[in-house]
Parts: structure tokens; C-alpha cells; sequence
């Protein structure tokens, strides 16, 4: 094998698409990337590109393609347990990242799912393949027992369009609302922003007019004229801001929602929070209502993300994760074989 060839393989990650925006954020590390698209279980069969782009030094395979390839991965990006048994017969390093808390994951999965079980059996499951997992905040790692690393996403406020704010409405980019209702705690959302006007954007059909946005420049210019963001969540289930959230920070708008332990939102610094939703009324119409204020809040918000959320600390954070993961494979004791284990499906 030539040098060139040889050097450009072993840093190719291959990593399992499970959400647009944050697999988007691999391409910053530097390495090429195979990212396994067509899965089971997903409204879009291959990348959606109404989310994000596919970053520009990755290619789109089948898990076919990828159980196949020739290529000596260094190391590969996993997201449930089905997607760590589909890798088994690969031997290549391997991260498992923790999207969702147990408790909303439960929650997702109905009754008679037993928490502690499915946490005996995560961890059981990740020893077995030698992986390491990565939490995507404290919140959630803390929930499944998994608090050795936190990767929380990156995003860069340059990406974003300068902030207009020309919209006196409110903004909420959520997908598949109607089954998630408890966890996004909607009566509350309905009951704050009912009587004020509010754009919803996302992929949910089961709700006339409401529509995800075309591409990410569209998303862009969508963030960029809206007076103020919208984010909810019960915080038994959810943490106080997700990648939507961080992007309209980024983007210069303020926030308003519930009063999270989680929430970046510091009360009439970057935006407004409170349990009373008549509350959130007022504040949310005194935005509507005061262009100049929002502007404020907004770079504020901005401020947040930047020091809070920044692409280059995800860069270095998930590249340290990479190594850890390397060095957690190469130096582990090999034990049994784990095939047959995964019988209980997808647990994150």
C-alpha cells in the first residue's frame, strides 16, 4: 500500500448518521469520514440535507459498504447498541455517544421498560465491545452512569447570518412534537405562547403547516429575522437546551422558556425563564414589543454560545475522545464473545 494511501485510511472515521446537525460537526476534526446512511427506523432513508450539508470530506455508504470496506478505520462513531452489534465483526476502535437521557428514553419507550436494567445492561454491553462512550452533556451522562467523558456539541456563530430580528415573532424548531409532547412539555409551551405569534418549524406532518426548512441557508435565514427562540423541556426527561437552541443563540437570538437546572438562558441577560407561563407572556410580548431589547438579549445570547459552545472546543474534546477510545481498544482484555448480547435492541 503507498504511504499516502495508507496514512489517508487510518484517519478515516466511520460513523453512523443518527442526526444531520450533529454528525455535520465531525467534518471540523479533520479526518475523512464514511457515514452509514439508509437505516432502519428514520423518516429520511439517506442524508437529509434540509438539516445540514454533507460535510465535505465524507462520503455517504451503506452499512454494507462499510462492513465491506477495505479501509482501516480509525475509529468509529456509534449511537445505540443496535449500531455497535451492526460493527461487531469490524475491529477497529469504536465510541458509543449518549444522545438522550435514560429518563427520556423511557419515557419514549412507554411502560414496563426497567430503568436500572437498562443501565446494567448498557454498561454491561459497552464493556463487552470495548467501547467508550461519550455523553453529549452531564445531564445525560450522569443519567445512564456514564460521566467520564462530556462532549457537548460545538457551534461556530460565524456559520450564522448577521441577526435581524425584523420578525415580531417568536421561533421553535422541534420534529415529531406530537409524540414527544411530555418530554418537550408542551401544555406548558401551549399555555406561554398561545396567545403570541410563533413560527414552528420541523418535520411533523400531523401538523398542518408546519414544515421543516428547505436547507440550512434557508434555516439560516429563517434564525436570522425572528425576534426571539422558544425552548422547553420537563426536566425530569430533557435538558435545557439542544442543538436548536445553541444555533439560534448563535444566531443573536435571545431565549425564552421554563426554568431548567440546565438552561443556558441567564434570566433577563440572554433572554427570559419562569415557571408561570403568564410570565413568559409578558416577557415574550415585551420582545415582540421592544426591537432594540431583543437586539440586546440577543448578542448577549450570541456571547453564550460563543464562550459556552464553541466549534473548536468540540473539535479538541472529540478528538481527545478518539484517542481515548483508541487506546481503551488496543489495551483491553479481550473476553467472551458478545454477539448475542444486544438481543434487547437499542438502548440509548
Amino acid at each position: 500500500m503507498h504511504p499516502e494511501q495508507k496514512s489517508r485510511e487510518n484517519r478515516t472515521l466511520l460513523a453512523f448518521n443518527c442526526h444531520e446537525a450533529w454528525v455535520h460537526q465531525l467534518g471540523i476534526l479533520g479526518y475523512d469520514l464514511d457515514i452509514i446512511v439508509g437505516l432502519p427506523g428514520r423518516y429520511h432513508p439517506g442524508w437529509d440535507a434540509r438539516m445540514r450539508p454533507v460535510p465535505a470530506n465524507a462520503r455517504l455508504i451503506t452499512l454494507e459498504q462499510a462492513l465491506a470496506s477495505p479501509t482501516r478505520y480509525y475509529c468509529m462513531v456509534t449511537h445505540n447498541t443496535t449500531d455497535l452489534l451492526d460493527v461487531r465483526t469490524r475491529s477497529e476502535p469504536r465510541i458509543l455517544v449518549l444522545h438522550h437521557s435514560l429518563e427520556g428514553r423511557l419515557e419514549e419507550e412507554g411502560p414496563g421498560c426497567d430503568p436500572e436494567r437498562m443501565k446494567e445492561m448498557l454498561h454491561t454491553y459497552v464493556e463487552l465491545v470495548g467501547a467508550h462512550v461519550v455523553a453529549t452533556s452531564m445531564f445525560k451522562g450522569e443519567s445512564w452512569g456514564f460521566t467520564e467523558d462530556i462532549v457537548q456539541f460545538g457551534i461556530d456563530t460565524d456559520d450564522y447570518l448577521p441577526y435581524s430580528s425584523e420578525k415580531a415573532a417568536g421561533l421553535r424548531i422541534c420534529n415529531f412534537i406530537s409524540s414527544r409532547r411530555r418530554i418537550l412539555d408542551w401544555d406548558f409551551h401551549e399555555k406561554a405562547f398561545g396567545g403570541v405569534p410563533v413560527t414552528l418549524v420541523g418535520h411533523n406532518p400531523d401538523m398542518p403547516g408546519v414544515e421543516a426548512a428547505r436547507d440550512w441557508q434557508h434555516l439560516k435565514e429563517i434564525l436570522q429575522c425572528h425576534r426571539f427562540y422558544i425552548h422547553t423541556a420537563d426536566p425530569r426527561f430533557e435538558a435545557g437546551h439542544n442543538m436548536a437552541t445553541a444555533e439560534a443563540m448563535a444566531a443573536g437570538l435571545p431565549v425564552l422558556g421554563n426554568a431548567h437546572p440546565t438552561s443556558l438562558v441567564r434570566h433577563g441577560v440572554n433572554g427570559f425563564v419562569s415557571n408561570n407561563p403568564h410570565e413568559l407572556t409578558h416577557y415574550a410580548r415585551l420582545l415582540l414589543d421592544d426591537r432594540d431589547l431583543a437586539i440586546l438579549m440577543g448578542r448577549r445570547a450570541r456571547k453564550t454560545a460563543t464562550e459556552r459552545l464553541s466549534a473548536l472546543r468540540f473539535k479538541h474534546a472529540f478528538t481527545r475522545s478518539i484517542e481515548i477510545a483508541r487506546r481503551k481498544w488496543y489495551t483491553r482484555k479481550i473476553g467472551p464473545a458478545s454477539a448475542g448480547f444486544a438481543a434487547a435492541g437499542a438502548v440509548p
